[in-house]
């Protein structure tokens, strides 16, 4: 008998981003490439990137699910979270573990790094294949814990890796999705006179987090900057230079 519910989203975590000034200060530039630095590779090169999709996007699940199953009298439930990295994974796993559970088997990925553990389950037979889920799925920045009651028979490494497999991948099939565009930081100095065709070409183009700065040092100068989708940097400033002027200068990581 299989069992399939959604729980109420988690709390999402919000990476902050450092806003680009006028003077594009060397402490702003080396924070911003801090933060969208690549993350190191915990394991063998088997952990790759998530499935088809391009850099700077990701697929994650919207909410937390869970997917039970009782195998040969064992109860296996799996539950999948959305996390952003390996802080946000012991949390998720420090909520949902039961300790009253014979083991909790855990696996996530963010990127290009991952972490499983088995939990008393012989090596390699519960978190490698939750693990191996994950990585089938497509999907990133996600954890999965397979928690399993004992009911008396043991199944066989087989048996196991096909339990917590298979409930892992269960689970994340019925999870909701998104797809996650990294946003890219920008700035441009303009006239007064141009700031109303500027904003409503940063409008068209749905950026966020606008910021107005009139301490360039320059009259009748301001400085705005703002966040846009990695992929639609390039048309942004076309259009920008279209409606507004050639002759400006965007500032970006």
């Amino acid at each position: 008998m299989s069992l399939a519910l959604a729980i109420p989203p988690l709390g999402c975590r919000c990476c902050h981003l450092h806003l680009l000034n006028h003077r594009l200060s060397a402490s702003f530039l080396s924070t911003a490439a801090a933060a969208n630095k690549q993350m190191v590779t915990t394991a063998s090169s088997s952990s790759s990137s998530s499935g088809g999709c391009r850099a700077g996007e990701y697929t994650t699940i919207t909410e937390t699910v869970t997917f039970e199953k009782e195998i040969k009298k064992s109860k296996f439930i799996a539950i999948a979270g959305s996390i952003s990295n390996e802080q946000s994974a012991q949390s998720f796993l420090s909520q949902v573990r039961d300790p009253r559970a014979t083991h909790n088997c855990w696996a996530y990925k963010v990127g290009d790094q991952y972490r499983s553990n088995d939990d008393g389950e012989p090596s390699g037979t519960a978190g490698k294949p939750i693990h191996s889920a994950i990585v089938s799925s497509g999907l990133d920045r996600i954890m999965v814990v397979v928690i399993r009651h004992f009911g008396g028979i043991k199944l066989g490494t087989g048996g196991l890796v096909r339990a917590y497999g298979g409930v892992a991948s269960e689970c994340l099939r019925n999870a909701p999705t998104c797809l996650v565009k990294s946003k890219v930081p920008m700035g441009v100095e303009v006239s007064f006179d141009l700031l109303g065709a500027l904003y409503h070409q940063l409008q068209s183009f749905q950026v966020e987090d606008i910021k107005q700065d009139y301490d360039t040092g320059k009259d009748g100068i301001t400085m705005v900057s703002f966040k846009v989708d990695f992929d639609k940097v390039e048309k942004l400033e076309e259009a920008i230079k279209t409606h507004c002027s050639r002759e400006i200068v965007f500032y970006k990581q």
